[in-house]
């Protein structure tokens, strides 16, 4: 099959699928103009779907039969239960993006191959997922959802090293699981200790940079407001903006010291102790997946196989929502992510078998 046309259609079952899924978080959405939004973007994105449709007939192609994503609906709406409208807003922020970027390569390889008005068309399309995008991006930012990838990232970590961990262990205690489990689980506790003080340390950091650099530009401003406009001037024309035009921007904005402040100074509202409890909790439930098993077994190499298996079914989970939520392949996400946390474990137990036979301690 053509592949401009292979890839209408899964644009085509993309925006059908969208349509579906806003309206279903339309219906358990609580929040009146949330809900009005998620209704309206789901007329737009059946609006984008019929154009597909249409593109793809007028092109000579077969229409595919759409089908709905019951998974990607459960996933959405199960990540809203648990974490709040945040979340899902920030992964459905994501997945818009990801369309973004899909018909932005679209319109520019087939662009020879458009009429006109289908130029139009899509570019009305992109406009659209951009203002989809912002409305996920002030919808996440009323709910403080950038704790998500703390929660993600701190999860991850938890998974992997005391996995690694534990399966050291195992090749260098076989017949003692309990020593295996409870070390694994002391190891896990400082380990989330640490990443939860490192989350706050860093949040915190950034925070008391800007308040520096923000009481710095106060001074700034009281003391030679020219300056001032000159470090905007220089800002801008660093982002790329063309000189005359940057000139003009900065000579507009000499006299308004707040919106100067907030162009200069990265905003930083992530809470520290916030930042920390979603890290430090969400390494400790990495933990308990690979380090439970071996609590219970009466062998560690009987607890080894299903640690890794929990471990394992727990990445592919965290994964497969990422992926279903953001637009990224759920093969390729779930193979990434397994893939690495299983073979930093088998190297983990390469090594652990390497100490035992240097230095014997099994025995001990």
């Amino acid at each position: 099959m053509d592949e401009m046309l292979k890839l209408a259609r899964e644009f085509y079952k993309d925006e059908y699928a969208d349509s579906v899924l806003y309206a279903q978080l339309a219906k358990m959405e609580k929040d009146e103009e949330i809900k009005r939004e998620f209704l309206r973007l789901s007329n737009i994105e059946s609006k984008h779907a019929k154009f597909w449709h249409d593109f793809i007939v007028m092109h000579g192609g077969e229409v595919p039969k759409p089908s709905i994503r019951r998974l990607t609906i459960w996933s959405t709406k199960l990540l809203r239960k648990l974490l709040g409208p945040g979340s899902s807003a920030s992964l459905l922020e994501m997945g818009e993006n990801s369309a973004i970027q899909k018909y932005f390569k679209y319109l520019t390889t087939y662009a020879d191959r458009f009429s006109e008005e289908e130029m139009r068309k899509i570019r009305e399309v992109i406009l659209d997922e951009l203002e989809h995008e912002k409305f996920f991006y002030e919808s996440k930012q009323r709910f403080h959802v950038e704790n998500i990838r703390d929660l993600v990232l701190g999860m991850n970590d938890g998974l992997v090293e005391i996995l690694g961990a534990v399966t050291g262990l195992s090749a260098v205690y076989p017949h003692n699981p309990q020593l295996v489990g409870i070390s694994g689980l002391i190891v896990g506790v400082a380990g989330a200790l640490s990443m939860a003080i490192g989350s706050f340390i860093s949040v915190r950091s950034q925070r008391q940079v800007n308040e520096s650099i923000r009481d710095r530009m106060e001074v700034l401003f009281r003391v030679s407001p020219e300056r001032a406009k000159e470090e905007l001037l220089d800002k801008l024309i660093e982002g790329g903006m063309p000189e005359e035009v940057a000139m003009e921007v900065a000579e507009e904005l000499a006299n308004n010291s707040d919106t100067i402040m907030k162009l200069l100074i990265p905003e930083a509202d992530e809470n520290e102790v916030r930042a920390a409890l979603y890290t430090g909790f969400a390494y400790l439930l990495g933990v308990a997946f690979p380090v439970t098993p071996y609590l219970l077994a009466s062998s560690s190499l009987t607890a080894l196989p299903f640690s890794i298996l929990f471990a394992g079914s727990a990445l592919a989970v965290v994964a497969t929502l990422i992926s279903l939520l953001s637009g990224i392949s759920i093969r390729k996400k779930v193979a990434e992510m397994v893939a690495t946390g299983l073979g930093a474990a088998f190297l983990s137990y390469l090594f652990g078998r390497l100490m035992e036979a240097l230095f014997n301690v099994s025995a001990l």
